[in-house]
């Protein structure tokens, strides 16, 4: 696979990246439906003689998305900001002597036993320390609009939407996903949403390209930095 990448990348030297077609996400391998616990169905009752639908959200035809296929704007706004910091400093020293003055009676004996005989039992010294320092200083931020489609509508009215947008500048593409679960009364009046309001919401936002290319470790480098303990 690594192979035929390398080809690939080297067919299309001077020139610039490819748009990606436009595709069906649920004809995609692995798509699997959204499945979120729902209640129970309430069927709709019609009253004679009227246009009222008991369950019904809307007299007059509201032009927000509410069926599978349908276009919604996302506005994605991001902000986040963290800084931790901590230290934690440890230190210990140990110092053992121990002796005998008259070792079996050492002064009795004449020289040169008592060269021989031992002064000190034991001498010993030990120091310890350790000092270990740690911050965090993230800064995140992230402005644009992404327009989705309906992808499934759940049975408590709930909408499953995703959204894919390739900006190419130059040589690079800058790509932006987002996807989640959206309520119909969350949806503005001019069929925008806010990313804060989407549930179970992945926001992806990346690119490739020369410069992305430049910026990734070579894959020999990736898997030395895996396998080398050290």
């Amino acid at each position: 696979m690594t192979g035929c990448a390398a080809i690939d990348r080297l067919k299309n030297i001077g020139e610039e990246p490819k748009l990606s077609a436009i595709e069906n996400p649920a004809a995609q391998p692995g798509y699997k439906p959204v499945q979120m616990p729902m209640p129970t169905p309430q069927p709709a009752t019609y009253h004679p003689n009227s246009l009222w639908r008991n369950g019904s959200r809307e007299f007059f035809k509201d032009q927000r998305a509410q069926q599978v296929g349908d276009i919604l704007t996302v506005t994605v706004n991001i902000t986040d900001s963290a800084a931790i910091a901590n230290e934690t400093q440890r230190s210990r020293t140990n110092s053992e002597d121990s002796g005998v003055t008259d070792f079996i009676g050492s002064k009795t004996i004449k020289n040169p036993a008592t060269a021989i005989l031992p002064g000190r039992i034991l001498t010993a010294d030990s120091l310890s320390s350790s000092d270990g320092k740690g911050s965090v200083n993230r800064q995140e931020a992230l402005q644009t609009n992404v327009a989705a489609v309906v992808m499934q509508v759940l049975p408590n009215g709930n909408l499953v939407v995703e959204g894919k947008q390739e900006i190419r500048v130059n040589t690079e593409i800058r790509e932006l996903i987002v996807a989640g679960i959206v309520r119909p009364e969350d949806i503005q009046s001019d069929n925008t949403i806010s990313s804060s309001k989407i549930a179970q919401a992945r926001i992806a936002y990346g690119g490739r390209g020369q410069i992305t290319d430049v910026q990734q470790p070579r894959y020999g480098q990736q898997m030395l930095d895996v396998l080398l303990p050290f």
